[in-house]
């Protein structure tokens, strides 16, 4: 232990290659914004290319090769620690990039639309933005697709469902996205990482992670719902 000590890394250098990508990539987003809060020049420029997730993750890559006091042939071996990185990484890599094909597969079906249509013509009050978000979420997967199909569907609905001031928009708002955390199941590229990060199997990943997703989404519709009770 005492020896493994010795050849282990500060705890700043160790730190380093996992909190300066997340770094630059929110500086980025802050150089992004539309005041321009680091000019328009050579450094927002700059700012922007090392802050784009790909460079700033592969930054951390090069800096994590910093950490062994001693670099040799043995860590690019099945059994050292950058093989062993690389098998893990790549079986998450292949299932999650499945998940995704399938989800982005029904993405471009008319299922959202097919569904957004439907349950729109119904008069439930601060749940039908709930109850859109959380059906096009199950249906194809995708979180960031079921608020805005949800949202586009829901904006021209918003005068004649009474929510016209600036507070009932913000309670439709958060009603949609805790529609949009119901349920992350085989479809959702999330559902197969986390599946291979904790080792977990299917039938498992659907009694913990499905069923947690659906409790989570359903016990923020329901503080969305009291809320609107109390302030709308």
């Amino acid at each position: 232990m005492e020896a493994r000590l010795k050849e282990a890394p500060s705890a700043f250098k160790a730190f380093t290659p996992i909190i300066l990508p997340m770094f630059l990539i929110v500086i980025k987003s802050v150089a992004d914004f539309p005041t321009h809060p680091l000019g328009q020049g050579n450094l927002k420029n700059i700012v922007s290319f090392i802050g784009e997730p790909a460079i700033a993750l592969f930054i951390g890559v090069v800096l994590a090769f910093r950490l062994p006091k001693k670099l040799d042939m043995q860590m690019l071996s099945t059994t050292g620690w950058v093989g062993q990185a690389l098998s893990n990484a790549a079986l998450i890599i292949m299932i999650t990039g499945a998940g995704g094909a399938f989800g982005m597969v029904l993405r471009n079906s008319p299922i959202a639309d097919v569904i957004g249509n439907s349950l729109s013509q119904a008069n439930i009050g601060i749940w039908m933005p709930f109850i859109i978000a959380a059906a096009i979420k199950s249906a194809q997967g995708s979180s960031t697709v079921a608020m805005i199909t949800t949202a586009s569907l829901m904006a021209p609905l918003m005068s004649s469902l009474g929510f016209e001031t600036g507070i009932a928009r913000a309670i439709v708002v958060l009603s949609i996205a805790a529609g949009a955390m119901v349920v992350s199941h085989a479809n959702d590229s999330f559902f197969w990482v986390i599946m291979q990060m904790a080792r977990m199997d299917v039938k498992t990943g659907y009694k913990v992670h499905t069923l947690a997703t659906l409790i989570i989404g359903i016990t923020s519709g329901l503080t969305v719902w009291v809320i609107s009770l109390i302030i709308l």
